[in-house]
């Protein structure tokens, strides 16, 4: 069945890990038919968690998309991992959703999660429900949750219904204040009931409020409300609809997954009170004169179709878009925004979880997949040519959990390499870097998870077994005072002989690469022998004389030398220059320099204490402190990259995952002496190995 985009809902489900999201996706599934019973995340048989990882861990690790049918609307649900290493899953689902729905448990007081989905959503100024979850565990309390969510994000936060308990405490059923009825569930159903009479107040009391709300949406509603007028059902659905749009109002109700309990009702509110896909927040993009402009998302427009997901699996490629205008057909030839490519469409599906089921078409608005579109990636936009529009990609946070990678076998990097870049094209969030400094393939995720992850799929999907380490750190040497030595390279074996004397100054510079300089008087060194001796120096500066690591900010004078007319040769020349170096530079004041990070962490005030003690132990300056809104700092501080390897684990730690942080190279400074004689131990160690 066709859904036209007025009765289509985009929703992305939100909130930590364990609150309950996938298990509300099969309790809308279930409860409007579309499936026969329940699966459950303990036992690996829901619809949204398939991966064989996902089954392991018993966590969402991938976004899926579940469509549900419910009174005439097709709501595309979005379940997206609560678990903060797959934060790109979020984003990659918050890009095309017109709404969301937060989903937070009903005990163990306002989670993480919450919290920054909550800030998510207000950074894209997106409408949201939400729901209070696991209402029929034991000792619940719906009031002291309702609190805590009003106490942190404010009065917008408005109750639409009632819990029901009975004399044990134990909550039965809900009432809809809205339409004044409760009710219980009844299987895939849910029953009627009547209002229990010590509701009646409680209920008219949040009516009220409600009505108070709808009020304050327009002057009309405003002047009908003091007149003691009663709004129509229709004015009222108006109202709350322009409360919930411009965010002045956010719906909180609640159930129970597992028994159904507020399901239906959730529902119900998804299609009343939330956007439809043509009147949500529209995306922005360039245009082919590179000038910015909103894409405003139109039914009668030429195509155009965002791809915010990859699948590269078993079943085959997969790139999931959002219809954006127009209607899509498969065959159809759009051209990729992002290459300039021309693109013919090949099959189109509606996924549900890892099923697909073929469609002739997508219309405007509705969430889908292409099949097969080896040239497409995640972030591109497909549009029509007469219609160029390049959208903003989707905003992923920076990687910062850094660890080498090697096969337990040798002789299978390319394996490696390959695997990884298919893994790549599902999950842009990780980068792989080939350092050809340390000789080391890096991988970097947002946390050991994700890392942990990535491992396992490479050995289940790829074959090839890795060991994972702490990348070393890229340091380097400088002299510190200028030092002459002779390079004396004589060699007599029979025949022709090797001579190469030179007399070499090395002092300190600012110049990273070699500064060579030549002062020789009287021609003791013929001038056709001078590139060889600064290519003898430029190799030998490859290696530094402390730890073997390249040597920068250095001057090499030649100013003397002799030569013998026969056995003087390039290579002799080029053999005496790095005799001198080696002899030089011991002597040189030679210092290990270390690679300093500015470190920007963004973290709630009531954290940096402990944050500011941590960075004073990893040897870090703190430059500037910043008040950014919302109770939290952004610290902005120098720190050498060796002292953060595991800085992304430990501030999740000590700030229970509310801090995050950027961190990028921006000098070599010279290294303490404990921390040099450190680095020198590691590197001989290296050696021997």
């Amino acid at each position: 069945m066709s859904y036209s985009p007025h009765s289509i809902r985009n929703i992305c489900l939100l909130g930590h890990g364990g609150n309950g999201k996938t298990t509300l996706v099969e309790s809308f599934l279930h409860m409007t038919g579309a499936i026969a019973r329940m699966g459950k995340t303990t036992d690996g048989s829901t619809v949204c968690d398939y991966d064989p990882e996902e089954i392991k861990r018993q966590i969402s690790i991938s976004a899926a998309v579940a469509p549900v049918e419910y009174n005439g609307c097709k709501i595309n649900v979005l379940d997206a991992p609560g678990n903060f290493d797959f934060a790109g899953e979020v984003a990659e689902c918050l890009s095309v959703a017109d709404a969301g729905v937060l989903v937070c448990a009903a005990k163990g007081g306002l989670s993480v999660g919450t919290e920054r989905a909550w800030r998510l959503l207000d950074e894209r100024k997106m409408p949201r429900i939400v729901y209070i979850s696991k209402m029929d565990e034991d000792n619940i309390d719906f009031n002291s949750a309702f609190d805590t969510l009003r106490e942190c994000f404010g009065k917008s936060v408005a109750p639409l219904v009632v819990p029901i308990w009975d004399e044990n405490k134990k909550v039965t059923g809900v009432v809809d204040v809205l339409h004044k009825r409760a009710f219980e569930p009844d299987g895939n159903k849910r029953k009627e009931i009547p209002i229990p009479a010590d509701k009646v107040d409680v209920i008219n009391e949040i009516y009220d409020q409600l009505m108070e709300s709808v009020a304050e949406t327009s002057e009309e509603f405003m002047e009908k409300f003091f007149g003691g007028e009663a709004f129509t059902y229709a004015e009222i659905m108006q109202g709350l609809r322009a409360g919930v749009k411009d965010c002045s109002m956010v719906p909180v109700v609640c159930g129970s997954a597992l028994n159904g309990l507020g399901t239906l009702m959730l529902l119900d509110i998804i299609v009343d009170l939330l956007p439809d896909p043509l009147e949500g927040v529209p995306p922005t993009g360039v245009n082919k004169d590179g000038e910015r402009e909103e894409f405003i998302t139109s039914q009668g427009a030429v195509p155009a179709a965002f791809v915010f997901k990859t699948v590269a699996d078993q079943y085959g490629k997969f790139s999931f878009i959002k219809v954006l205008s127009g209607d899509i057909t498969s065959d159809m030839t759009l051209v990729n925004a992002t290459t300039g490519q021309m693109e013919k469409l090949g099959r189109l599906y509606i996924m549900k979880g890892k099923k697909s089921e073929e469609v002739k078409e997508l219309l405007c608005g509705d969430i889908g997949a292409i099949g097969k579109m080896d040239k497409v990636k995640t972030g591109d936009t497909l549009c029509d040519a007469r219609k160029f529009i390049k959208l903003d990609p989707i905003p992923f946070a920076e990687p910062n959990f850094s660890r080498a990678i090697a096969p337990k076998t040798r002789g299978q990097e390319d394996k490696i390499a390959a695997g990884l870049g298919r893994l790549n094209e599902e999950d842009p969030t990780f980068t792989v870097v080939n350092n050809a400094e340390t000789h080391q393939m890096v991988v970097t995720t947002a946390g050991d998870i994700q890392m942990d992850v990535l491992v396992n799929k490479l050995k289940s999907r790829f074959n090839v077994e890795v060991e994972l380490s702490e990348p070393r750190v890229a340091y380097r040497e400088k002299i510190r005072k200028p030092v002459s030595k002779q390079g004396r390279h004589k060699k007599q074996t029979g025949g022709s002989g090797q001579f190469g004397d030179v007399w070499i100054r090395f002092e300190p510079c600012e110049s990273e690469s070699l500064e060579f300089c030549e002062e020789v008087v009287g021609g003791a060194v013929p001038k056709n022998f001078f590139p060889a001796v600064e290519k003898g120096l430029r190799e030998a500066c490859v290696h530094g004389v402390l730890a073997g690591y390249p040597m920068v900010n250095l001057k090499a004078t030649l100013y003397d030398g002799s030569y013998h007319p026969v056995d003087s040769s390039e290579i002799a020349f080029k053999t005496a220059a790095q005799l001198a170096y080696k002899a030089a530079l011991p002597e040189a004041s030679p210092v290990l320099l270390e690679p300093v990070g500015e470190l920007k962490v963004t973290v709630p005030d009531s954290y940096m204490g402990d944050v500011l003690g941590d960075l004073n132990k990893r040897r870090g300056r703190v430059m500037d402190m910043q008040p950014v809104g919302g109770g939290q700092q952004v610290i902005t501080a120098e720190a050498p990259m060796a002292e953060l390897m595991t800085y992304a684990i430990d501030l999740r730690a000590m700030t229970q995952s509310r801090g995050s942080f950027t961190l990028h190279f921006v000098r070599y400074e010279e290294c303490p002496g404990p921390a040099q004689e450190k680095a020198i131990a590691a590197a001989k160690a290296m050696a021997e190995e």
